[in-house]
């Protein structure tokens, strides 16, 4: 699965943050839930919009970032 098919970015939309797609769910929110605790049926129970496999598709985009991330350390 491919999480561009899902998370949309639309300047329209939360002022640009991703989102999952045909929502105004952003990523980040997602994200937030399940490190406050809260279960994937937790998640999808509360939010009927979305899928098992929108969820997925949030991880791998959180996932992608942390990947692309760069550190650079500055000298002291």
């Amino acid at each position: 699965m491919d999480w561009q098919e899902r998370i949309v970015v639309n300047p329209d939309i939360l002022v640009g943050k991703p989102v999952i797609r045909g929502t105004r769910l952003a990523v980040e929110f997602i994200i937030d839930l399940l490190a406050e605790g809260w279960s994937e049926p937790e998640v999808l129970r509360n939010y009927p919009g979305i899928t098992r496999e929108d969820i997925q598709a949030c991880l791998r985009y959180a996932s992608e970032l942390l990947k692309a991330e760069r550190v650079y350390p500055l000298s002291v």
